[in-house]
């Protein structure tokens, strides 16, 4: 079955390729989107992508996701650590979620480590750089595929 999937990044993650290649790699989010929107082609999944510095872009289109989207895919950059708003958005949403971060954050500076998501996704993958997204992508269908498959709901 064709899955819906909507593609958060968040603050700063369209300078990946030349903001600080050392943690985040020289992969762009161009790049990252081609990987995961060809995953999306060979399962006949649709991506919606949203990019956006602003965090209120990122509140409204998850605001929007409501009842359109079967999942959610989010690295929502340095609003993780930050953003009260996002994460009642995403709660809002009521979707399975998977977090995901290009660099592990949990092995990064003290307030990198904590993120405010955390406890209202479904999973997280940190730290297998531009790879970690396809995979988080990938995962995500799977894990929408196995609730169908239950006949378990969003919410279980």
């Amino acid at each position: 079955m064709s899955r819906h999937v909507l593609v958060i990044h968040g603050a700063n993650l369209d300078l990946l390729g030349k903001r600080e290649p050392g943690v985040y790699g020289s992969v762009t989010l161009d790049e990252i989107r081609r990987s995961v929107e060809e995953s999306a082609a060979r399962g006949g999944h649709r991506v919606t992508w949203v990019q956006s510095n602003h965090e209120g872009d990122l509140v409204d289109a998850l605001g929007q996701a409501i009842g359109q989207v079967d999942g959610i895919l989010i690295n929502p950059g340095a609003f993780t650590h930050t953003s009260v708003a996002i994460r009642d958005a995403l709660l809002a949403v009521a979707v399975p979620t998977i977090e995901v971060h290009l660099s592990n954050i949990h092995a990064r500076e003290e307030f990198r480590r904590r993120s405010l998501i955390a406890d209202v996704v479904t999973g997280q993958v940190s730290g297998l750089g531009a790879a970690g997204v396809t995979l988080a992508f990938e995962g995500l269908i799977g894990l929408l595929e196995d609730r169908l498959a239950s006949g378990s709901t969003a919410e279980d």
